[in-house]
C-alpha cells in the first residue's frame, strides 16, 4: 500500500495551491487496484460532485473504496459519474447507521463501530484481487493505516512554499523511512519517495 500526500515545505496539506495536474499524473504510475479514501476527503468535495458533468465509468480503472463507517456520504452517483474509477464501493461497520432506501452502491462491512481497515484491505485482496492500493487522504485515515503498520510507502509531493497555518498531517508516532526516490519538477516541487522501514525507537 502506497500514500500519496500534497505538502508544503511545512508539512501543511491545506491553504495551498496544489498541482493537481502532477499529483494525479504521479499517482497513475503505481497502476492501483484501489483507491482508498476516507469520507472527510469525500465531503469536503460533496458540493462541487453535484456540478460536475458526469461521464461513463472507466472499466479498466481502479476501484475507489469509501472508508465511511458512520454513512455520511450521499453523493455515491456522482462519484461514480466522475469517470475516474471502474465503480465505487462504501466501506462499512457492523454499527454503521442505516443507509438511504434507494442506496445501490455496493457495500463492504467489517469491522463492530469502525471499519475494520486490516480485515478490510484483506477483503479487497480476497474478493476484488486487489494487489496495490493507493492512499489518496490525509488525517485520521492515514493516521490509522500508519499506526496498524499498513503502509509500505510515502510519497510526498512537497510544494516549495510555507503556509504556516492549516491543516497538518500530524502523526502520533516518529517513523523510520528511507528514501527510495527524489525527483525535482518545474517550480521547485519536490517528489519524495520514501519506504516505510517502522517506528523510531
Amino acid at each position: 500500500m502506497v500514500a500519496q500526500v500534497a505538502v508544503s515545505v511545512d508539512g501543511v496539506t491545506s491553504g495551498f495551491a496544489v498541482d493537481q495536474a502532477r499529483f494525479y499524473a504521479l499517482a497513475t504510475l503505481w497502476q492501483e487496484d484501489v483507491t482508498l479514501i476516507g469520507a472527510d476527503t469525500i465531503l469536503a468535495e460533496e458540493h462541487s460532485l453535484r456540478a460536475t458533468q458526469q461521464r461513463a465509468v472507466r472499466a479498466a480503472g481502479p476501484l475507489l473504496a469509501v472508508v465511511d463507517s458512520r454513512a455520511r456520504v450521499r453523493e455515491w452517483e456522482s462519484l461514480r459519474g466522475l469517470g475516474h474509477w471502474s465503480d465505487v464501493l462504501a466501506l462499512y461497520a457492523d454499527q454503521t447507521p442505516a443507509r438511504p432506501l434507494d442506496s445501490v452502491t455496493p457495500e463492504l462491512v467489517t469491522g463492530y463501530d469502525r471499519v475494520d481497515l486490516t480485515e478490510a484491505l484483506d477483503l479487497l485482496g480476497s474478493q476484488y484481487d486487489a494487489k496495490v492500493v493507493r492512499v489518496d487522504s490525509t488525517g485520521r485515515l492515514l493516521t490509522a493505516l500508519l499506526e496498524l503498520d499498513l503502509i509500505d510507502e510515502l510519497a510526498l509531493l512537497m510544494h516549495p512554499v510555507v503556509v504556516g497555518n492549516g491543516q497538518r498531517w500530524d502523526p502520533a508516532e516518529h517513523y523510520r523511512l528511507s528514501l527510495a526516490n527524489a525527483e525535482e519538477f518545474e517550480g521547485g516541487v519536490l517528489w519524495l519517495r520514501y519506504c516505510i522501514s517502522g517506528l523510531v525507537e
